[in-house]
């Protein structure tokens, strides 16, 4: 519990009715997305302007507060979840469009900002802001940010840290940092903005930021291409991108996936299909249409038994929809869905593919298989029981043997989840030694007391990978776990966005 003097000092900054320690609140925001992860704050705090977040950062740092920013606790990587209490702060006041500026192709604004209302903000404008995470009516710009997030479009257009040219942030002591602008070019020493984005909250709390836009696609069209056998789905995937087409969108479903969303959606999924690829253009009308026939050639050489294209737009967006309603539809299966977030090259789709249905079957786990095909970034879903620790313990394991999978074959450990608590112990995997490393000492030197979002990014628990080229998941090592139990996290059945 935070002293009376502490609470008093909060609530003086930002009101009364802005900061909150009863019960209620507290257990509200204890735990995002994330299954299974919970641990108590000792306040919740609603800054309203970047001035308020820098005289709460300076109250916290001088009584030494743990401080974990969050935006619509939409992640799935238990990434604002208080390990260690302290104070959330949740940027949800701070949700103004600043600027929308057509001279120069950008907008500014506060990070708490709703993601689906800037993306209709911008679009109004005839400007496009192409990343789409597939939580975007729910989660907020900041987020996206703060774990890099990608989308159905990032194959064409890339991800969150292709488009932010600036940054306002608080550090850790209080003091206000500006990064960027509208600016093309800039190389005026270390790029700040690029290390703060995907820095999921460990480094400064982001509280304005300015994207670059482009203009709105002046055409759409959808279709979606049937496969009986995976290979001839992941083959379709890499000759398309052979044939130097980069479609906007092009999704992959596995067979048991199609089956659950379709029974959801109701689109008319071919249900007895192994894979299906939801594929989508846009540009000048003219070019999409010689993409699109081009790309059924394609399909159709590689293996497709059947190809749709959408008749009308309208149609196009329920193609879309029905794939952005995965996770949805999933969900309804059993009382947890674990969903993860895997990436490995395009022309490694559909080994990666069948090694996590051996996996699953090794594991006797229920496991369904979605995601961006075009870049390669997958999305094993695993239905499961928070209430039962030996199957829960199973599907720990298979998403350990998936992500080493991941690594052998060239990819990583998330595409767009960000590392968060839950793959803290892999990120070792991906980026070395030496990489976490460095990593640990740029934390040191923008928040040398690990004030910010304790317990994210750096595991508490190492896990040493060994290739084996076998069925045999990666061995691990445990390593120091005291603060594991000091930290609070225990199981929960934690469901929404708290």
């Amino acid at each position: 519990m935070l002293a009376q003097p502490v609470r008093e000092q909060l609530r003086a900054i930002v009101g009364e009715r802005w900061f909150r320690d009863d019960a209620e609140s507290l257990v509200s925001y204890s735990y995002d997305a994330t299954p299974l992860y919970q641990s108590m704050p000792d306040g919740v705090i609603f800054p309203s302007s970047t001035e308020e977040v820098s005289a709460i950062m300076k109250v916290c740092a001088a009584h030494r507060i743990p401080v974990v920013t969050r935006g619509a606790g939409s992640n799935l990587c238990a990434g604002v979840v208080p390990l260690h209490g302290g104070l959330v702060m949740v940027m949800t006041r701070m949700n103004r469009l600043i600027e929308i500026d057509q001279d120069n192709l950008t907008a500014t604004f506060q990070t708490g900002l709703n993601t689906k209302q800037f993306h209709t903000a911008v679009e109004e404008t005839g400007l496009f802001y192409p990343p789409d995470p597939s939580s975007m009516i729910i989660c907020t710009m900041g987020g996206n940010i703060a774990l890099g997030a990608g989308g159905l479009r990032g194959l064409k257009y890339g991800t969150t840290k292709d488009y932010v040219i600036g940054l306002e942030a608080v550090l850790a002591n209080g003091d206000i940092l500006r990064t960027g602008g509208k600016l093309v070019k800039d190389v005026a020493g270390y790029d700040l903005t690029r290390l703060l984005v995907g820095s999921g909250g460990t480094l400064a709390v982001l509280t304005e930021a300015t994207v670059k836009l482009v203009p709105k696609p002046d055409y759409r069209r959808a279709m979606v291409a049937i496969f009986a056998d995976l290979p001839s789905a992941a083959r379709t995937v890499s000759q398309i991108i052979a044939n130097r087409i980069t479609p906007c969108t092009l999704e992959f479903m596995d067979g048991a996936t199609i089956k659950v969303v379709e029974d959801y959606a109701k689109i008319g999924l071919p249900t007895d299909a192994e894979a299906i690829l939801a594929i989508e253009q846009d540009g000048e009308e003219s070019q999409v249409e010689r993409d699109l026939q081009l790309i059924e050639q394609i399909c159709k050489s590689a293996g497709a038994i059947q190809v749709k294209v959408a008749a009308t737009p309208e149609e196009g967006a329920k193609v879309m929809e029905a794939r952005r309603s995965a996770l949805a539809a999933l969900s309804r299966l059993r009382p947890t869905t674990m969903l993860e977030d895997a990436t490995v090259p395009r022309s490694k789709i559909a080994d990666m593919v069948l090694e996590i249905q051996r996996i699953a079957t090794k594991y006797d786990v229920q496991i369904c298989t979605f995601g961006h095909a075009g870049d390669g970034n997958l999305h094993p879903t695993a239905m499961t029981d928070a209430r039962d620790p030996e199957e829960i313990h199973r599907v720990e394991k298979a998403f350990e043997e998936i992500f080493e999978a991941a690594i052998r074959m060239g990819g990583t450990i998330t595409g767009e989840h960000g590392v968060g608590h839950v793959k803290a112990p892999y990120l070792e995997w991906k980026v070395g030694a030496s990489g976490i490393d460095i990593m640990k000492r740029l934390k040191a030197a923008f928040d040398p007391d690990g004030l910010l979002n304790p317990g994210k990014l750096f595991a508490e628990t190492r896990k040493r990978i060994v290739f084996t080229g076998s069925e045999e998941a990666a061995s691990q090592e445990q390593g120091q776990a005291q603060a594991q139990a000091a930290s609070g996290t225990k199981a929960g059945e934690a469901d929404g966005n708290g």
